[in-house]
């Protein structure tokens, strides 16, 4: 009887998936969706982590229990719906880089509370979907330069690197003043704990271990709770992690407190108005189409998805799914979610379908159940991760050019030429602005206007795109909201 059902079973997923049509089967995109899940399954701790470790000047905090069961249920839902939709191995989940945004941008700033944050998140998804069913994108894409594409990517990569290396003390703001930071005290156990993760997953990733965030965090986490437990709980005291919950306090009931905790107010609002918001919106859109953009690209070449024109053929449909995570990401307060690059390693493991994708968001869901466990990981231990993410990142610096714009592949590397002070400039200034102030949104616009400023005294009118215009006036008043605001009422 069990082997009636076995072969039921396989006949309708390779009805449904072709595994054999795409020369694959349905074991190895198994254990190709189990691959991907342990490769991006770090964003179970550190989006939790960075979200729920903020304390908002407006509003009150995210649980952390909160945050870690809204990613995992919109990561398994959006994973799933992205395979069932497109047949494409295409993981999802909270997106790195979105959602430091959202919780140092926007409300570890005071610029918006979290559920105003998350109603920007929300419109951006719509902006996306709208995006995709207009056909506007190939419009936006070519708009902008490549070079200060790979910039925003580049600018954000370092500001998460950033974010990881001030959180886990290992840089830290100087005592004396001197210098705005500098490196953090290595004589304390976090500092010492840190360091030693940025080693122990380093050097897993320099052997290719499968899974070296995830246990690098763990590894880490570990380390960090012995030593907090043999320092009498000095080291790292009991509100930072690093504290055994017991066994008897390892499971919890899924807390779903979060979902549809959101607000517009922000359009109404002292601190933002209508022109920031929109402009917020519109900084978390280009950051996510960009980010979906490349990652699509890059994993469906490996995985045989682009035709020899350099399209997708489900890329709209992977569009819409992709704005609707974002959109899900909102509502569920997890910020928003996108595709995964992690998702190339299911891929490599030989996954050609979207049952890879539908493993790794099954995956997700048993998780949910155990956030006390998970809330034993410190700062420190997620530092290493945040590192290699930033690293990832800011080796756009070395895609093939085709990969980056979306087409053919090219021998030549798609730098950034700096000696070209239009793309040069705006480039360095969207790299340096984004850590700098802590502020995606401030990099892009510098960026931007930089770029048109130069461009337009130079009268090289032909490499301003219509499209650029208007975003850099769009960034100009954004720039120029709080003068506004002491003027006119309505901003």
């Amino acid at each position: 009887m069990s082997t009636i059902a076995a072969t039921f079973r396989d006949s309708v997923l390779e009805r449904y998936f072709g595994f054999a049509e795409r020369g694959t089967t349905l074991a190895r995109d198994t254990m190709a969706g189990a691959t991907t899940f342990v490769v991006m399954s770090y964003i179970i701790f550190v989006n939790p982590s960075i979200l729920a470790g903020v304390k908002p000047v407006h509003g009150a905090a995210l649980p952390f229990a909160a945050v870690l069961t809204s990613t995992c249920i919109v990561a398994g839902v959006m994973s799933i719906l992205m395979g069932l939709t497109t047949n494409y191995a295409f993981a999802i989940a909270p997106g790195m880089g979105l959602n430091a945004v959202v919780a140092y941008g926007l409300v570890a700033s005071g610029k918006a509370s979290f559920p105003e944050a998350m109603g920007l998140v929300v419109l951006e998804g719509v902006a996306m979907v709208v995006l995709a069913v207009s056909g506007l994108r190939e419009l936006i894409f070519k708009a902008i330069p490549l070079e200060l594409k790979k910039a925003i990517a580049i600018g954000i990569g370092l500001f998460i690197a950033f974010i990881g290396l001030y959180n886990s003390g290992i840089i830290a703001q100087d005592p004396s003043h001197a210098t705005p930071v500098g490196l953090g005290s290595f004589t304390t156990w976090p500092v010492f704990v840190a360091l030693f993760g940025l080693v122990f997953t380093f050097a897993m990733r320099a052997i290719r271990f499968r899974g070296d965030l995830l246990v690098g965090i763990i590894g880490t986490t570990i380390l960090a709770t012995i030593i907090n437990k043999a320092t009498n709980y000095h080291a790292f005291g009991k509100a930072a992690g690093a504290v055994w919950p017991g066994w008897s306090h390892l499971y919890a009931k899924p807390n779903f407190t979060l979902f549809g905790n959101i607000s517009f107010h922000s359009f109404s609002g002292a601190q933002l108005g209508v022109v920031a918001s929109l402009v917020w919106v519109f900084s978390l859109f280009l950051s996510d189409f960009f980010d979906f953009s490349g990652t699509s690209i890059g994993v469906g070449k490996q995985a045989g998805y682009v035709t020899k024109d350099g399209d997708i053929p489900q890329f709209k449909k992977a569009l819409i799914v992709d704005g609707a995570a974002a959109m899900a990401g909102g509502l569920a307060s997890s910020s928003s979610a996108t595709t995964y690059i992690e998702s190339g390693s299911g891929v490599a493991a030989g996954g050609r379908t979207g049952w890879v994708a539908v493993v790794a968001g099954i995956l997700f869901f048993p998780f949910i159940f155990i956030s006390p466990l998970i809330g034993m990981v410190p700062a420190q231990a997620t530092a290493a991760a945040l590192v290699v993410v930033g690293w990832l990142m800011i080796s756009t610096l070395t895609e093939a050019e085709g990969e980056a714009e979306g087409g053919s592949a090219k021998s030549r590397l798609a730098g950034i030429d700096f000696h070209d002070l239009a793309i040069g400039l705006s480039a360095a200034l969207a790299i340096m602005i984004m850590p700098f102030t802590y502020s995606i949104t401030n990099g892009i616009g510098f960026g931007f206007i930089t770029y048109v400023v130069i461009c337009a005294a130079r009268r090289e009118w032909k490499r301003v795109h219509p499209f650029m215009w208007i975003a850099s006036g769009a960034f100009v008043l954004y720039f120029l909201v709080p003068v506004l605001q002491q003027h006119i009422s309505w901003f």
